[in-house]
């Protein structure tokens, strides 16, 4: 488990790192490093996270009252630009663009991604895409609901179609950019003795994702064009007027969309094998079948979009066919889950924060999942289709997965980021206050989609009006533990303690450097010689590069309070 550790810096300096090396904003916007790329896109997901929050908090106000707040054209373009900000702009970028591109190279021993200019140029593409979507919503707005219809988004919206479909256009670049370097860098620059089967499956679940990212990200450009190009020039492709057909659109739509749910999830399930085997202190169960179980989400993931179209004019035959693929898609997931379960089996756990998220993750997600079995079973779906049940089925997997996944992954890795750790009492208790207000916010939902509520109604009958309050209720809870985690980790960039570099006693190559890691990651190439999880007394496993000052001895203190570790 050991391996050759640099020559430490005199304790009492500051050894450089990547925050502190190279000072002034021109040197951020400028950079190649991916450590900084990452807060780059750290900083603008969170803003445009909280957007997308304020468009859920007034669609949740909407609701309060069976007349509703805003009328039916304003609340169309309120629950559009929720659902095109938090999708585009926060879920598919969220995981992979923050704690990938941070962790990526540090988890294979490199020293920083295959194209560096690349993917500071995948930064700007994602930020220009969010300038245009957001000049498309202060502009009069989008009407058409984040999937884009036609023939309604291509004749007869009068909103901002043309400017959104630029913006999206642009972030599917972003994401192609940085599903690229990422496969080329799992390639051709892992470290001696980092095989394939020593990668972290947090690894392992980002290279499917890359995989997912590269095959079906051109079609949502080519279907977002298509769409541009009727609205233009009025040539009939997907209007029936036309000699189009819409049910074109929806196959190419959800040909890219149903697999970019595992874009969104997927990076999350990397996330909580990791939290899984650091919090327990063991060994993960089935490794192999959890990393293949990945790559096999990212190829049955491009084989049940036709579940979108079970009530659009498709055959009833093709529909048992996907239908069949529908439910099988869940096998891999139940692996991981299965897997998860096993790993937690007689483990030393710790139950701090980061254990807290995953534990949730798998609660929410086992809802999502199952309720995705009833909208892939032909029968119910044509009941519970555009009803509120599907809403509450996509939060529970989305919200309930990529939210819990990347909170949870913020809180293992967010002393290594920054070197600061964050305030326990306060961590966990906004991780309780969230998870209790998205059960209280969704779960109801399920329920007035299976009474027969349809979504994206700006108003409804009076009988719906108690889980409507409910809902908006649990919103305002689940809102408010989304801001205080957003407090403490700006408080604890001041205040918090400094992080050792190894705070949790995990086996992981970046929890061998220093908290915040140094510019070159390793100032050692390291020599990999232990399994990916192969747990060990924390005293053999030595740095690899300078300790910083919270480091003692060799990995830093661990009690339980600053380590986490019970």
């Amino acid at each position: 488990m050991s391996s050759t550790a640099t020559q430490p810096t005199e304790m009492n300096a500051e050894p450089l790192n990547y925050l502190n090396d190279g000072h002034g904003l021109r040197s951020w916007l400028l950079t190649k490093d991916h450590k900084r790329i990452a807060i780059l896109y750290l900083i603008s997901v969170s803003f445009f996270f909280m957007v997308g929050g304020v468009y859920a908090l007034l669609i949740r106000i909407n609701l309060l009252s069976p007349q509703g707040l805003f009328d039916p054209d304003t609340y169309n373009r309120l629950f559009t630009a929720h659902g095109v900000i938090m999708v585009f702009l926060f879920l598919v970028p969220a995981v992979p663009a923050i704690l990938g591109n941070f962790l990526l190279p540090i988890m294979i021993g490199a020293k920083d991604l295959a194209f560096p200019k690349i993917n500071l140029l995948s930064w700007y593409c994602y930020v220009f895409a969010g300038i245009f979507l957001v000049i498309a919503i202060i502009a009069g707005g989008i009407d058409t609901g984040w999937t884009f219809y036609a023939p309604y988004s291509t004749s007869y919206s009068n909103s901002n179609v043309l400017l959104a479909g630029i913006g999206i256009f642009i972030a599917g670049f972003s994401s192609i950019l940085t599903g690229i370097n990422f496969i080329v860098t799992v390639h051709t620059m892992r470290a001696p003795g980092m095989t394939w089967f020593r990668l972290p499956l947090f690894i392992w679940a980002h290279y499917a994702t890359a995989l997912v990212i590269m095959l079906g990200t051109p079609v949502l450009a080519i279907t977002v064009s298509l769409m541009a190009f009727e609205r233009v020039t009025h040539v009939g492709i997907f209007d029936p007027a036309m000699g189009g057909d819409p049910v074109l659109f929806q196959h190419m739509f959800w040909f890219y969309s149903h697999p970019a749910v595992y874009i969104m999830v997927l990076p999350a399930m990397g996330v909580v094998s990791e939290l899984i085997a650091n919090m327990s202190h063991k060994n993960i169960f089935g490794y192999k079948f959890i990393a293949m179980s990945s790559l096999a989400i990212a190829v049955f993931g491009f084989l049940v979009w036709g579940h979108h179209l079970f009530v659009a004019t498709q055959s009833i035959y093709l529909g048992i066919i996907f239908s069949f693929l529908s439910y099988a898609v869940a096998i891999p997931s139940a692996i991981k889950v299965f897997n998860w379960t096993a790993t937690l089996y007689k483990g030393s756990i710790s139950y701090d924060t980061p254990m807290l998220y995953a534990l949730g993750f798998i609660g929410l997600f086992l809802i999502g999942g199952m309720t995705g079995l009833f909208v892939a079973a032909l029968g119910i779906d044509v009941h519970v289709t555009d009803t509120y049940f599907v809403i509450a089925h996509f939060h529970y997997v989305m919200v309930g997965g990529s939210l819990m996944g990347f909170l949870g992954g913020m809180h293992l890795w967010w002393g290594k980021m920054t070197g600061r750790m964050y305030p326990e009492f306060w961590a966990r208790a906004a991780m309780i206050i969230q998870f209790v207000g998205f059960n209280l916010t969704f779960f109801p939902q399920f329920i007035l989609g299976y009474l027969g509520m349809p979504r994206r109604y700006a108003a409804y009958p009076p009988e719906f009006q108690v889980l409507h309050v409910l809902s908006s209720a649990g919103a305002s809870i689940l809102g408010f533990g989304v801001a205080m985690t957003i407090f403490y980790f700006i408080w604890s960039l001041k205040n918090g303690k400094r992080a050792p570099a190894n705070p949790w006693g995990a086996p992981g190559l970046e929890w061998r450097i220093a908290s915040p890691p140094p510019t070159e990651n390793f100032l050692v190439p390291p020599i990999v010689t232990w399994e990916a999880y192969e747990f060990a007394p924390i005293e053999t496993m030595e740095l690899i590069g300078p300790p910083s000052d919270a480091d003692q001895g060799v990995l830093g203190p661990q009690s339980t309070e600053e380590s986490g570790k019970k």
